[in-house]
């Protein structure tokens, strides 16, 4: 029961890495953390397509992975739909990056305590960095937000 938990984990893991390695889906996810750094409660479909200058097809198959994946959320008015980021699922990379992040030796031993090698190390450290400037980001721009 514990493997499986460890491996619902892992999988859940994958599926949130996979949704944010696409560059156009951070992409979209830097428009809306930036529109409601700047007020906000939503942004519609065709705002992002003419922000990112995709077509409208493209935006909304990558929304929908994004809303599968419960990093945005949908608010309908009639036959339009706003986009608002909802950072939560963002948890789950942050837990994993933390171990990378506790101190200066972090990314440096594997979980067998055997050196990791140099590559691998340096994309931990990569990753780590640019996880934290962008929790830092998100975290900044949520403390605008009442409530929150």
């Amino acid at each position: 029961m514990v493997l499986r938990r460890v491996r619902d984990y892992s999988d859940s893991m994958a599926d949130i890495f996979d949704v944010i390695a696409d560059g156009t889906r951070r992409e979209i996810l830097r428009i809306l953390l930036d529109r409601s750094a700047g007020g906000e409660h939503g942004t519609s479909v065709s705002q992002i397509v003419q922000e990112l200058g995709a077509s409208q097809p493209t935006v909304s198959k990558h929304l929908k992975v994004l809303r599968d994946a419960h990093l945005v959320t949908v608010r309908e008015e009639g036959q339009h739909r706003f986009y608002s980021l909802s950072a939560g699922p963002l948890d789950e990379v942050d837990d994993w990056l933390l171990p990378f992040l506790d101190d200066g030796s972090a990314g440096e031993i594997d979980r067998d305590g055997a050196p990791l090698p140099d590559t691998a190390a340096h994309a931990a450290d990569v990753v780590g960095r640019a996880a934290a400037s962008a929790k830092h980001a998100l975290e900044s721009a949520l403390r605008k937000f009442p409530g929150r």
